[in-house]
């Protein structure tokens, strides 16, 4: 499995998780480093992101989109546009 993964989820799929009971967490228009460690899975209320892993290709996702970082990914984030997420770590 890649150390992230884009999906386009439909609202039963949202529901199931509970989406809207988790945490919500914003950045601002910026660029980090991340380390994972454990698996995180965000939905993306507003906002867009590239996510480039240490020795991997950038992964861009943005508003509408469900997110799974693996557990171990050691990563750049550039926020690109104000981010605003749900946010779940498994």
């Amino acid at each position: 499995m890649s150390q992230i993964k884009v999906e386009k989820p439909s609202a039963m799929t949202l529901a199931a998780l509970g989406v809207k009971q988790w945490p919500t967490w914003s950045k601002e228009v910026s660029t980090f480093t991340w380390q994972y460690s454990s698996t995180e899975i965000a939905y993306i209320l507003e906002g867009e992101v590239t996510v480039t892993p240490a020795n991997g290709a950038p992964v861009s996702f943005a508003a509408g989109d469900l997110v799974t970082f693996a557990s171990g990914l050691d990563c750049v984030w550039e926020v690109k546009k104000q981010l605003r997420k749900h946010y779940h770590f498994e």
